[in-house]
């Protein structure tokens, strides 16, 4: 029976898991999805070991950046990006396997993007977080042609602190990317740390979390009559993409 698994750390809950697990009985496929908690990437290679079955990986926080040193091969789009979300499972022979690496997070965050974005309005965006998904969505913002900025927690080139933060630079970026997983259940109270009192009607705050619906990164936007939308659709189109590279190409 064919495996496939989420690689991450902590996995408090897996969208994936449930996703794929009620793929499975719903179009009555023999297979199983795991979930693979592991603080230290390296653990990547006892689980390809250990797990002949295993045809394809998810990857999430922390790992999405560490886990290349590990791939055979990686897709155009995942070394332009920098960033592994997606790993495809081959075994060559008893002693070798191929790893292929893979970024399906542009497509997932763009997508649902395009239906909220008017082109006389947005035409910046600040992205909170530098991690590995953040590089995604910088790659996604360019290709829609907004001009995309980081902010960090400490000062680095060609980005914005927390502290720099003020009435002009939020008037100016009219799209909010929370790309850090700051208000993921049970932290529902903490939120990324933007002067919310400059956020307008025509601002548009996209959280990647999903888990709760509504953050307090977007409660606090929407009070302030912004669009907000969350990563719920992102991850059912990076699903439907990851099936499609680990059984179609």
């Amino acid at each position: 029976m064919k495996k496939y698994g989420l690689l991450g750390y902590p996995l408090k809950h897996s969208f994936s898991q449930k996703y794929f697990t009620q793929k499975f009985s719903k179009e009555h496929i023999e297979a199983a999805y795991l979930n693979f908690e592991i603080e230290d990437i390296a653990d990547i290679c006892k689980i390809i070991r250990e797990n002949l079955e295993l045809v394809g990986l998810n990857v999430t926080l922390p790992h999405k950046e560490t886990v290349m040193k590990y791939l055979t091969d990686l897709d155009e789009e995942a070394k332009n990006i920098g960033a592994v979300n997606v790993i495809k499972i081959e075994r060559v022979s008893d002693n070798k396997t191929y790893l292929k690496g893979y970024n399906t997070d542009i497509i997932g965050f763009t997508k649902p993007l395009k239906v909220f974005l008017n082109d006389d309005i947005h035409k910046k965006a600040l992205i909170l977080g530098t991690g590995g998904a953040s590089k995604a969505v910088y790659n996604g913002l360019v290709k829609l042609g907004i001009d995309p900025v980081f902010v960090s927690r400490s000062p680095k080139q060609g980005a914005f602190t927390y502290q720099d933060l003020n009435k002009e630079i939020m008037h100016e970026h009219t799209i909010i990317v929370n790309a850090t997983p700051l208000g993921t259940f049970p932290d529902v109270d903490k939120s990324p740390d933007i002067p919310y009192e400059y956020i307008t009607s025509r601002h548009l705050l996209y959280d990647l979390v999903y888990n709760p619906a509504e953050t307090k990164f977007l409660k606090l936007g929407k009070e302030r009559g912004a669009k907000i939308k969350n990563g719920a659709d992102m991850l059912e189109i990076q699903a439907l993409e990851a099936w499609k590279i680990w059984n179609e190409l």
